[in-house]
């Protein structure tokens, strides 16, 4: 099956860490590699990092709560029990529970499928009203609306999985619950400690980053709607706009943004998605965000091969259609961005014109993603972890190839590639981003070239 999705056309492989032991993050990330060499085509994968999450205790048995009736929090992270007047009591693993929540505050449980007010609280306990009640499970997620939380940005858990997948050679590193952009710092300086170069992104999921998020795209690499959680920390008519206000605040600085969870959820258990998820994935497309992801879909699901399918035919459709023009406002700063922005210009007034660029970092291709380029980009690199982060990149399609000492000569040798696969024609004008010898000098170029 991997090697199908692979095939269809996935860039990303995600594991989810809040539900990953070392040994088979460890097999897995040598499964995708092994799979990737076989189908020729590189992936990049990104260790989703649990980060500082609030759950309820292990519990052998699920309970049944019904509405109206009273529910205890305990800060003992181990309590399960039932107090003399039979009120049960839950254990939960944030200790400065009491101190953080007041009187007429909710408490959402399991993705908001429970919920909770908060109607007097005790030195060890908050005491709740059951306001939507249901089956209630062991470790079940806990969301505070409008809570500040008093939580680490990284744990002790977040630390070891991070050394395990950079070992493992992991190429992003997501984390949960972003709050401010110190978070952000943190996850840095320690990856920084380790000799870990992964890409940082910061998934947004509460009204805390929502609040910082100007400062939160600045200090990450790109950023996550992660509309799960984000759509129980803040109400869900404001989701569409949050989305739609990160997908264009990461565009007009140039970084990369991705819109996830629950774009095909009905497709879990059915073939075909249903039209409303049509539309929000045509929506995400739309406004023209880097990455589109599946969760539970691909996971757990029954369909996962045509869920990639249906993301294909969406995409396709709806790109070809235009875009929501976000990245019009990108702001550019010094002589070579503003080289790349003309180089942009030239491509699209002369039509069916792609841009070739060459790249031993990857900077080149993010600014050019940033412009939304209305042509293809073709990106070559020598370094196998620049092409695996440009492949998170809106409309760059990167290549793997040795540069020679002669710079024109590495433009015959991508002209070949290019070429053999298919993706340009014998005497087909490009749009040319290189370097150039000159009189012994190296200078930036931009060139109008014919394939020969």
């Amino acid at each position: 099956m991997l090697t199908k999705l692979i095939t269809e056309g996935v860039d990303i492989c995600r594991i989810n860490m809040a539900h990953a032991d070392h040994d088979w993050t460890r097999a897995t990330v040598e499964k995708i590699r092994n799979v990737s060499k076989k189908v020729g085509r590189e992936l990049s994968i990104m260790m989703d990092i649990k980060g500082p999450e609030i759950r309820t205790c292990h519990m052998e048995n699920s309970i049944v709560l019904e509405k109206g009736q009273r529910v205890d929090l305990s800060i003992d992270a181990n309590t399960f029990t039932q107090d003399p007047d039979g009120v049960p009591v839950i254990g939960v693993n944030y200790p400065s529970l009491i101190q953080d929540i007041s009187v007429g505050n909710a408490v959402q449980v399991d993705n908001g499928l429970l919920k909770f007010e908060v109607i007097d609280k005790t030195e060890s306990r908050i005491k709740c009203r059951v306001v939507i009640g249901g089956k209630l499970g062991s470790r079940r997620h806990i969301n505070l609306p409008g809570v500040k939380i008093n939580l680490p940005a990284i744990t002790e858990k977040d630390r070891g999985d991070i050394q395990v997948g950079h070992e493992a050679g992991v190429d992003q590193y997501a984390l949960s619950f972003v709050r401010e952009a110190t978070d952000i710092d943190i996850l840095r300086e320690y990856l920084v400690s380790i000799g870990a170069t992964g890409k940082v992104v910061a998934k947004i999921e509460d009204q805390s980053a929502i609040s910082n998020l100007d400062e939160i795209i600045q200090a990450a690499d790109s950023l996550m709607v992660a509309r799960g959680d984000l759509g129980i920390e803040c109400p869900y008519e404001e989701l569409p706009i949050i989305q739609r206000r990160t997908v264009k605040q990461c565009l007009r600085k140039g970084k990369g943004v991705i819109v996830a969870t629950h774009m095909l959820e009905s497709m879990i258990e059915n073939p075909v998605p249903t039209r409303a998820e049509v539309t929000d994935v045509a929506n995400a497309v739309f406004e023209q965000a880097d990455c589109i992801m599946l969760s539970g879909e691909t996971t757990i699901g029954k369909y996962p091969l045509e869920c990639i399918r249906v993301f294909n035919r969406i995409a396709l459709r709806i790109e070809a259609s235009g875009g929501a023009g976000f990245g019009e406002g990108r702001v550019l700063n010094g002589p070579k961005t503003m080289m790349l922005r003309s180089a942009k210009i030239l491509a699209e007034e002369l039509g069916e014109t792609p841009i070739l660029l060459f790249t031993k970092t990857g900077r080149l291709g993010e600014i050019l993603s940033s412009l939304r380029c209305k042509v293809p980009v073709f990106a070559f690199t020598d370094r196998p972890k620049v092409l695996r982060h440009l492949l998170t990149l809106w409309g760059i399609e990167p290549f793997m190839m040795e540069f020679e000492k002669d710079p024109e000569q590495t433009i015959k040798d991508a002209f070949d590639r290019l070429i053999e696969r298919g993706w340009v024609k014998k005497g087909q004008a490009l749009v040319v981003i290189t370097n150039a010898l000159a009189h012994g000098r190296v200078i930036d170029t931009l060139q109008l070239r014919y394939v020969d």
